[in-house]
C-alpha cells in the first residue's frame, strides 16, 4: 500500500476531476474515495480515460472506497461493493473499508447518504460488525477488493472483528494530525502490524464548511502554529509538506485533500527531506488532544466510537 495518496472527500464532481488528473500527473499513486462521499462517478471517468489513453495501468494505482452508511449490514454489503465498482469504472478495488459504526436506514434517494428522521440521523440499533465482515471477506474472495479494512472504529470495535476475521482488516482510516497524533491506537494497532491511515493530516484547513466538525471557530488552525510555522521556514517547505512529512516518518499513511492543482502538486514534494528526530519531538509536543471531527450527529448511537481514548 503507498505511504502517501490523495484524499477526495468534499470534492466535487468537476472539481475531482482535474484534482485526481493532477495527482496522477505528479505522481500519486493512491486514490482515496468514498460511497459517501458522492465523487466516484467522476473519479471512475478519470480512471477510465487514463487506462484507455494508456498513461498507467490498472496495476499501478491503488483505490480505496467504503462501504456507505446506508449499507453497514451484512445484506446489503455486497450492493454497495457493486455500486461502486460501476461508479468507478473498475473491475477490483485495492482496498476496502467500513467507513464508521453506524448503520443507517436506505433511503428512498441512495444519494441522501445521511438520510435524517425527526431531527437525527435514521439510524438501526446497532451494527453487526461480525456479519459485515464476513461479507466483506467475501468480496475479497470474489476478487472485488485486494484488501480490507475498517475507518473510524475504536479498539474494542476492532477486536470484535478480529475475534472472527478469517481475513485480517490492514489499517484503521482515522483523524490523525499533529493536535490529535492517535498515538494510543497507533501503539495499540502496532501490536498486528497495522498501519494507520490519517485523513485529515494537515488539520483539515476547510473544515468550517463541513458538517460533523466539533467546533468551527475556536480550534486552532494547525497550519499556523508557531512551530510549525518554523520548521517550514528552516527546511524551506511548507507547512503542509513539514506535517505530511512528520506523518510519513510515523510510519502513517497519509491522504491529504486538495482540489487545488499547485496544493496537491506541493503536497506531494515530501520525499525530498527528512526532519530531525529533535523537530519530530518538537512537533509531538504540540499535541493538543483536540478531535475535529466528533461526528456529534452519532453521538447518540449506540457504537459511537469516540468515547473511548483508544
Amino acid at each position: 500500500m503507498p505511504l502517501f495518496g490523495l484524499g477526495t472527500w468534499q470534492s466535487k464532481p468537476e472539481e475531482v476531476k482535474t484534482a485526481v488528473r493532477t495527482a496522477l500527473d505528479a505522481g500519486y499513486r493512491l486514490i482515496d474515495t468514498a460511497y459517501n462521499y458522492l465523487n466516484e462517478d467522476a473519479i471512475g471517468e478519470v480512471l477510465e480515460e487514463t487506462f484507455k489513453v494508456g498513461k498507467l495501468k490498472r496495476e499501478e494505482l491503488f483505490i480505496c472506497t467504503k462501504l456507505a452508511n446506508i449499507y453497514t449490514r451484512p445484506s446489503d454489503v455486497a450492493h454497495s461493493m457493486s455500486e461502486s465498482l460501476r461508479k468507478l469504472k473498475l473491475s477490483y478495488v485495492d482496498l476496502y473499508l467500513i467507513h464508521a459504526p453506524m448503520v443507517l436506514r436506505v433511503p428512498d434517494d441512495p444519494n441522501n447518504v445521511f438520510p435524517i428522521k425527526d431531527g437525527r440521523l435514521d439510524a438501526e440499533d446497532r451494527v453487526d460488525f461480525e456479519g459485515v465482515w464476513k461479507e466483506m471477506e467475501k468480496l475479497v474472495d470474489q476478487g472485488k477488493t485486494k484488501s480490507i479494512g475498517i475507518s473510524n472504529l475504536n479498539a474494542a470495535q476492532l477486536e470484535r472483528i478480529r475475534k472472527v476475521a478469517r481475513i485480517m482488516p490492514v489499517t484503521n482510516q482515522v483523524e490523525c494530525h499533529a493536535y490529535f497524533p492517535q498515538t494510543k491506537l497507533e501503539e495499540y494497532m502496532k501490536k498486528y502490524n497495522m498501519p494507520l491511515m490519517a485523513y485529515s493530516p494537515i488539520g483539515s484547513p476547510g473544515r468550517a464548511s463541513a458538517a460533523f466538525v466539533t467546533d468551527k471557530s475556536d480550534v486552532p488552525v494547525l497550519l499556523n502554529d508557531p512551530v510549525i510555522v518554523k520548521l517550514a521556514t528552516k527546511y524551506n517547505k511548507t507547512p503542509a509538506q513539514v506535517l505530511l512529512r512528520n506523518s510519513l516518518q510515523r510510519n502513517i499513511i497519509v491522504i491529504p485533500k486538495s482540489v487545488t492543482p499547485s496544493r496537491i502538486q506541493q503536497n506531494g514534494n515530501v520525499f525530498d527531506f527528512k526532519l530531525s528526530p529533535e523537530d519530530m519531538a518538537a512537533i509531538a509536543g504540540i499535541d493538543k488532544g483536540i478531535r475535529m471531527f466528533k461526528t456529534e450527529a452519532m453521538a447518540a448511537l449506540y457504537d459511537y466510537p469516540f468515547n473511548s481514548p483508544v
